[in-house]
């Protein structure tokens, strides 16, 4: 297994330093491509050798098994990452942070993307999984997505991918490596005004300068919810401050779990697992998490269950 691997493809890489919560074992396989050929060529190998693919990313949305992850961990870099503008198109390597590329689009008199100052992820996997935030949604910015497969690139327009609330039709073998926002003209001076707004409700509403991967649990679609958010029916089930091991419940907002010292990726799910149960017996609704997955961990059984 693993002949002919790629240049620059280490092996046994810590991933715990790449993600925000700071928790999880090594990867058999990590790389950094550069351009679409040099991904599309670890793609290939990966698929010929059986190796499962994992996206870092920025590491904000990830949770780590604490067995590690028994694939080839690929985050996006150079070309792959960058940010440029292209008429009123703002187009962004898939590994390129969604929060740099909002506030790249101020000095280029660019409106419509302002939100994703508020989105802590790469452009590419906030597609993936259709970000949002403060009313915005990028399948209402996106103009195109390039994505690599192991047998080439594909360009596909918003019609093609199938968006719903935090979700596409993008596949796990499937990677998005380039994407275009269709923004439009407006005055720089509005726009650093809107990206400031956005970033004092961030921090009035959100913990800052923590080991946290952000928001838990996906918002749910259930009337029993009465409109409430994930974070509001936490709240309600006295989940706030909810603490286990080295990991807990942020007191500032309940849909964010803390890595409050030497938290291990178990006691992360430990403190997710009492925390939907407590919502489960109070209002009958089952939380979907909405964390980002690599290697083998161990959900309960009856996560997979209708709520």
């Amino acid at each position: 297994m693993a002949e002919r691997m790629p240049e620059g493809v280490l092996k046994d890489h810590p991933m715990a330093r790449l993600t925000t919560v700071r928790t999880g074992g090594d990867a058999d396989f990590f790389a950094r491509p550069t351009d679409p050929d040099s991904l599309v060529e670890l793609l290939s190998w990966a698929r010929e050798n059986g190796i499962a693919i994992g996206m870092v990313g920025s590491g904000s949305n990830l949770l780590v098994s604490d067995d590690g992850f028994r694939g080839l961990a690929i985050k996006l870099d150079g070309e792959l990452a960058s940010i440029e503008k292209d008429g009123t198109d703002l187009v962004c390597g898939g590994g390129a942070r969604l929060p740099s590329a909002a506030a790249k689009t101020a000095g280029w008199g660019l409106a419509g993307l302002e939100f994703g100052i508020n989105i802590p992820g790469t452009a590419g996997g906030a597609v993936k999984m259709n970000a949002n935030a403060y009313g915005g949604r990028l399948a209402d910015v996106i103009d195109w997505v390039e994505i690599c497969t192991a047998d080439g690139v594909r360009r596909a327009v918003p019609e093609d991918l199938d968006f719903e609330y935090r979700h596409s039709n993008i596949t796990g073998d499937e990677v998005v490596s380039r994407v275009a926002f269709r923004l439009e003209p407006d005055e720089p001076e509005n726009i650093k005004q809107r990206l400031a707004e956005m970033r004092q409700w961030r921090k009035d509403a959100q913990p800052s300068g923590i080991k946290t991967f952000g928001s838990t649990f996906k918002n749910p679609d259930d009337e029993r919810a009465e409109g409430r958010s994930a974070g509001q029916l936490l709240d309600a089930a006295g989940c706030r401050g909810l603490e286990i091991g080295g990991a807990g419940l942020a007191e500032k907002h309940a849909n964010f779990v803390e890595n409050r010292g030497e938290a291990s990726t178990a006691d992360v799910v430990a403190v997710m697992t009492e925390a939907r149960r407590r919502v489960k017996a109070e209002f009958g609704i089952s939380l979907e998490p909405e964390v980002q997955t690599l290697g083998e961990i161990d959900w309960p059984a009856d996560w997979s269950e209708e709520s």
